[in-house]
C-alpha cells in the first residue's frame, strides 16, 4: 500500500469532523492522488472539502481547478456543499461534467477544427435525420442495417476517441456492408458545413485539439493547478485519453485526484473502462492511495458479506469495507429458496406488508431486479396487496412500448372489430402504410359499416391496394386469421408466440442494434410466460385493463422497483434482491459476450446490489421458471455460493442450494415439465380429421411469408426453422407445408 502523509494537528474545524483516511485523502494535495472510495465512506464529502480545502489553504483561485462530475445533479450538489463549507457562493468554477466542460472549451477553440464559436450541438432526432441523408444515395437496406445502428457505430467509435481516419480496418467491422468508416467520414464532413456537432463530438473535438495544438494544451496546464475527479471508476476511453492529456506536464508532478471504486464499475455496455482506474499508478508514477473503507450505512452483517462476494473478484485494487458506525451489528443477510416467480413475488409482498405493519416507511423499501422483465410479477403482487409502488427509471411493465404493441397484437387476434389496437400495429412493424393510405381505409371502414380490418380485407380483394402495402397488409390478415383459427386447438401461450414471429415483430427487435433492445426481447418472453397464468386470451386482456387502470396519488410514499444498474448511488433500509440464478444474474448474455470480464462485472453488479442495503438485504432465487408455459429448473447464482456463511441465513431450501455442487440437479427439480398450455378441446370432428402428414427435420417447407426452409428441430407440433432468406424461426406445423 503506498504511504501518504499523516493529518496535520490542529486542524480547521472542517477537517477535525472527518476520519483519518478521509482527512488524509482531503490534506493529500501534491502529486497524484488515487481515493479508493467504497460504497458509503463518504465519498461526495472527501471531494467537496477536498476543493473547498484547496481554496482556503491558498493553494489556488476558484478558477485553477477543474472538477469533474458524471451529471449534472452531482455538479449542483458539489457547487452547493463548496458554497456552503466557504460560506459565500463560488463563482467561476470549472465544475460539471465531462460534456459540459468540453463544450465550454470548443467554444473557445472551434476554428481549429473547422467550426465557429456559435455551432449548434444536434440533439438525437437531428443527428438521425442527418445520417438519414448521409446514406440515402447508398442505397443500404434500412431494415437490414438500420440508421440507428449506424449511429450506435459512429458513438462508439468516438468514445474511444477515434476520428474517421483513425479508424483501422481492424477498428472497422461489417455493419452496412461494411461501408461505416465512409459514413463516418461523409457524416462527420457534413456536420461541419453545418457548423453542427453531436454530443459524442464535444469531446472528440476537444481531445483532437488538445493532441495536435500544444499551444492550446500549455495554456490549459498554466490555467488549472488541480484537477479532481469524481467516479473515475466510470470513464470510458475518451474522457480517460482528455484527462490524461491535461494532467501529464513533462517534467512536472500531475496535482490529479480520482475518486472512484473500481468494485463498483458496472457500466462497460455503455463503455466504461474499469482498467482506467486499475492502470492509475502506471500512468501517474509515484501516486498516493487511500482508501476509505469505513462504511457509514449498512452493518457489519451486510457489509461482510458484500466484502466476502466481491473478494472473489481477480481485477481489483482491494480494500475492505468495515462498519463505520458503533450501532452497526444488525441482523444477517438473508438468502430465500422459492418455487417460482410467482412465489418469490408472493414472499416479497408478504414481508413488505409485515414491514409496513410494523411502521416500516414504504419509502425505504426496493426491490432490485437484474433485468426490467423481472418486474411484472412483483407489480402485479403489489397490486393485488394494495401495497403503493414506483417504478423508478423506467416505465411500468404493462406501460413499456414493446409491450403494448404486443396488447395491441393480442387485442385484435381477440377482436377483429378493435380498430385502436389494428391502427397501432398496421406499421409496427413498417409495412409501407403512409398516412393517406390510412385516410382511404378509414374513408372505406366508414362507407361500409366495418371494422379496419374488414374494410382493408375488402380492399385486397378488389385489388384497390397496391405494391408493398398490399402484399404486407394480405400477410398481416393472413397470420391473424391463422392465429383464430388456431386459438381453440393451440392455446392462446402458442399463438400468441407464434404471431408475434410471424408478423415480423420479435425480428424487428432482434434487428434493433440499441442498447435496449436485448430488454425488450426479455419483456416480450416475459409476457408470454404471464399469459400461461390465465384460462384464455380474453382473461389475460381483461386482467391487464384492470391493472393498467391501477395508479396511485403522487403523494403517497411508495416501495421502490428499479433495477441494479438504476440503484447505484442510492441506498434504502430493506432491500430486496430477487431472481439470484444462473442465466438471470449474472446475465447469461454478459457471460456470453463478455467471459470472465463480464462475470466480474455481474459480480461488482451484486455487490452494489447489497451494499445499497442499510438494515436488511433479503435474496432470492427460484427453483424454477416457466418459459413458454413450460416448466424449467433453475440453478442458485453462484454468486449465492460466494456468500460467507457467518453473513448469512437461509430460508428454504436455500441451505441445500448453497451446499451443492453447481454438477447435481437443483432443488424442485422435475422430471416432467408442467406445460400450462391450454388443453386440446377433441369433437366428434377430430376423429375424421385427416392427421397432418409429419415434418421430420430436413424436411423442405414453404412458408406463405418467410419462403422456403429446412426444418431444424420438432418439438410436438412446434418447428424450428432454417428459412433460406429469413433466417431461423419458430412456428406450428400448421402453418407451414411441405414444399413441392
Amino acid at each position: 500500500m503506498n504511504q501518504t502523509p499523516a493529518p496535520t494537528p490542529n486542524a480547521p474545524d472542517y477537517l477535525q469532523r472527518l476520519n483519518p483516511e478521509q482527512r488524509m485523502a482531503i490534506e493529500t494535495t501534491d502529486g497524484p492522488l488515487l481515493v479508493l472510495a467504497g460504497a458509503g465512506t463518504g465519498k461526495t464529502r472527501v471531494l467537496t472539502t477536498r476543493f473547498a480545502h484547496i481554496l482556503l489553504s491558498g493553494r489556488a483561485r476558484p478558477y485553477q481547478i477543474l472538477a469533474v462530475t458524471f451529471t449534472n445533479k452531482a455538479a449542483r450538489e458539489m457547487r452547493e456543499r463548496i458554497g456552503t463549507l466557504l460560506g459565500e457562493p463560488v463563482e467561476g468554477l470549472w465544475l460539471g461534467t465531462f460534456h459540459a466542460l468540453c463544450a465550454r472549451m470548443l467554444r473557445r477553440h472551434a476554428e481549429y477544427v473547422g467550426l465557429s464559436s456559435g455551432f449548434t450541438i444536434l440533439d438525437t432526432d437531428d443527428q438521425l435525420r442527418l445520417l438519414k441523408q448521409v446514406i440515402e444515395p447508398l442505397r443500404i437496406d434500412s431494415k437490414r442495417w438500420p440508421p440507428q445502428g449506424i449511429l450506435g457505430v459512429i458513438q462508439r467509435w468516438k468514445d474511444r476517441g477515434l476520428t474517421p481516419e483513425r479508424v483501422t480496418p481492424a477498428e472497422d467491422c461489417d455493419f452496412a456492408n461494411g461501408q461505416c468508416r465512409a459514413i463516418y467520414a461523409s457524416y462527420q464532413a457534413r456536420l461541419v458545413q453545418l457548423n453542427a456537432c453531436d454530443f459524442g463530438d464535444l469531446m472528440l473535438h476537444v481531445t483532437e485539439i488538445l493532441r495536435t495544438r500544444p499551444d492550446v494544451l500549455a495554456q490549459y496546464h498554466r490555467l488549472f493547478r488541480y484537477i479532481l475527479v469524481d467516479e473515475y471508476q466510470d470513464t470510458n476511453t475518451i474522457q480517460y485519453l482528455w484527462l490524461r492529456l491535461l494532467a501529464q506536464r513533462e517534467g512536472q508532478q500531475a496535482n490529479i485526484c480520482c475518486v472512484g471504486d473500481d468494485d463498483q464499475s458496472i457500466y462497460s455496455w455503455r463503455g466504461a473502462e474499469v482498467e482506467n482506474i486499475l492502470r492509475f499508478e502506471r500512468d501517474f508514477p509515484g501516486a498516493a492511495i487511500v482508501r476509505l473503507e469505513r462504511n457509514y450505512r449498512s452493518t457489519a452483517q451486510i457489509l461482510g458479506a458484500a466484502s466476502g462476494l466481491i473478494a472473489h473478484n481477480d481485477g481489483r485494487l482491494g480494500k475492505t469495507l468495515r462498519p463505520g458506525r458503533d450501532d452497526a451489528s444488525g441482523e444477517k443477510v438473508r438468502v430465500a429458496s422459492v418455487w417460482d416467480s410467482d412465489d418469490e413475488a408472493r414472499l416479497v409482498g408478504e414481508e413488505v406488508e409485515r414491514l409496513r405493519a410494523g411502521g416500516h416507511r414504504m419509502s425505504e423499501i426496493a426491490i432490485l431486479v437484474r433485468a426490467g422483465f423481472q418486474t411484472r410479477a412483483f407489480e402485479e403482487r403489489l397490486i393485488a396487496l394494495g401495497l403503493p409502488y414506483r417504478v423508478v427509471g423506467g416505465l411500468r411493465f404493462y406501460e413499456r412500448a414493446e409491450i403494448r404493441d404486443a396488447l395491441a397484437y393480442m387485442r385484435v387476434l381477440n377482436q377483429p372489430a378493435d380498430d385502436l389496437a389494428f391502427e397501432r400495429i398496421i406499421n409496427v412493424p413498417r409495412r409501407g402504410i403512409g398516412a393517406v393510405a390510412m385516410q382511404k381505409f378509414h374513408q372505406a371502414a366508414r362507407d361500409g359499416g366495418m371494422p379496419l380490418t374488414a374494410a382493408i380485407g375488402a380492399m385486397l380483394e378488389r385489388g384497390e391496394i397496391k405494391g408493398k402495402a398490399r402484399d404486407s397488409l394480405a400477410a398481416l390478415l393472413a397470420c391473424l386469421d391463422r392465429g383464430r383459427e388456431a386459438l381453440p386447438r393451440e392455446g392462446h401461450v402458442v399463438v400468441v408466440d407464434t404471431l408475434l414471429e410471424e408478423s415480423g415483430y420479435i425480428d424487428m427487435w432482434k434487428a434493433d442494434t440499441s442498447v435496449e433492445a436485448p430488454g425488450r426481447l426479455d419483456n416480450l418472453k416475459e409476457l408470454v410466460r404471464a399469459l400461461a397464468d390465465f384460462e384464455s386470451l380474453g382473461h389475460f386482456l381483461e386482467h391487464v385493463a384492470l391493472v393498467m387502470e391501477n395508479e396511485e396519488s403522487a403523494g403517497t410514499e411508495r416501495l421502490s422497483i428499479m433495477t441494479l444498474h438504476g440503484a447505484k448511488g442510492l441506498e434504502f433500509d430493506t432491500v430486496f434482491l430477487p431472481g439470484w440464478e444462473e442465466g438471470v444474474f449474472p446475465s447469461q448474455r454478459t457471460l456470453d459476450e463478455g467471459g470472465l470480464k463480464g462475470l466480474e462485472e455481474e459480480r461488482r453488479l451484486a455487490y452494489v446490489g447489497i451494499t445499497r442495503a442499510r438494515h436488511r438485504a433479503i435474496i432470492s432465487h427460484a427453483a424454477s421458471r416457466r418459459i413458454y408455459g413450460n416448466w424449467q429448473s433453475a440453478m442458485p447464482s453462484r454468486f449465492i455460493e460466494e456468500l460467507p456463511d457467518e453473513y448469512v441465513t437461509t430460508t428454504g431450501a436455500a441451505s441445500q442450494a448453497r451446499s451443492r455442487s453447481f454438477g447435481q440437479a437443483p432443488a424442485f427439480s422435475s422430471t416432467f415439465p408442467i406445460t400450462a398450455r391450454r388443453p386440446r378441446v377433441a369433437d366428434a370432428g377430430d376423429a375424421a380429421a385427416p392427421a397432418k402428414a409429419a415434418m421430420p427435420v430436413g424436411t423442405r417447407v414453404f412458408h406463405q411469408k418467410f419462403g422456403y426452409g429446412t426444418v431444424s428441430s420438432v418439438e410436438g407440433n412446434r418447428l424450428e426453422v432454417a428459412f433460406d432468406k429469413a433466417g431461423p424461426k419458430r412456428l406450428l406445423d400448421s402453418f407451414v407445408e411441405k414444399a413441392p
